[in-house]
């Protein structure tokens, strides 16, 4: 069985649409806070677990021996460490015959903040003993989907990267991944650098942006501090404007421009351009 933590998360129902065209239904488990959400899948064929990261007496039925295991990465910036913690350790107990995780470019690495729980993870998957698959995710073109809706608003793009560059790709580039590994045939313990296939600069998502809006769309290069201002101004919260503000200083010193292929190798295609990922973000919002 394949068991696909976060399953109705953006990132988990793609991962679990795609097993469905690769796998029997019966073959695929999603655990998920929420059961009622799932019901769609389980219209599907899929089976339902109840899995809440926060409740860890939830964990302990959520895995079977033999099971596969997808850890999608909790959004809980800075308590997710203790979350990730939880599903290992229920996924240990249980004879799990191999956990694979979404984690981040370069994790042991990359000066990126944000790249310190999932460090702490895969050390805490390491010591577990069980066969791991890391799937380190570079950045997804649809974070910056707010920041293209703005630039078609206000006419600017706003950021403090300079001329860095982002090798990122689409979610649906990332699910496709980790369906590849979750039905290939891994043996021993596997770790993937997942990134797009072309590295663009804010400029140049700038451009991308007029170019299928019809309007002017400019880039604006801020000082940091101004940068976060922007962010918290926006309605984030500080700390997630601070990680947000922070990320573009780490761009700016090439810490997301990192092409090694892998990503296009493992779907069996070129990851998704950036124009085709800024033409969605519009046609649906």
């Amino acid at each position: 069985m394949i068991v696909v933590t976060g399953a109705t998360g953006q990132l988990g129902r793609l991962v679990v649409d795609g097993l469905l065209e690769s796998v029997p239904a019966d073959q695929v488990a999603a655990a998920v806070r929420n059961p009622g959400k799932a019901a769609d899948l389980a219209a599907r064929g899929v089976e339902i677990r109840e899995a809440d990261y926060d409740r860890p007496e939830t964990l302990e039925r959520a895995f079977a021996t033999g099971d596969t295991v997808l850890l999608i990465s909790s959004d809980a910036v800075g308590r997710r460490l203790g979350q990730h913690r939880a599903v290992v350790d229920a996924a240990r107990a249980a004879g799990v015959a191999r956990i694979a995780y979404t984690s981040v470019l370069h994790a042991d690495t990359t000066p990126l903040g944000l790249a310190a729980e999932h460090r702490s993870t895969e050390e805490h998957i390491r010591a577990s003993g069980i066969p791991f698959t890391f799937l380190r995710n570079g950045w997804y073109t649809e974070v910056y989907a707010a920041s293209v809706l703005q630039g078609v608003e206000h006419g600017a793009i706003l950021g403090a990267a300079g001329e860095g560059r982002v090798a990122s790709a689409s979610r649906a580039d990332y699910a496709a991944a980790a369906v590849a590994a979750l039905t290939g045939e891994e043996d021993g313990d596997k770790i993937y650098e997942l990134s797009g296939d072309t590295a663009w600069s804010l400029p140049e998502l700038a451009a991308e942006t007029s170019a299928v809006s019809g309007r002017p769309v400019v880039y604006r290069d801020l000082p940091h501090a101004d940068h976060l201002r922007a962010l918290i101004d926006a309605g984030l919260p500080e700390p997630v404007a601070t990680m947000y503000a922070d990320i573009d200083l780490d761009i700016a010193q090439g810490a997301l421009s990192h092409t090694p292929g892998e990503l296009s190798a493992l779907i069996g295609r070129p990851t998704t351009p950036l124009r085709e990922s800024v033409t969605a973000i519009l046609k649906e919002a």
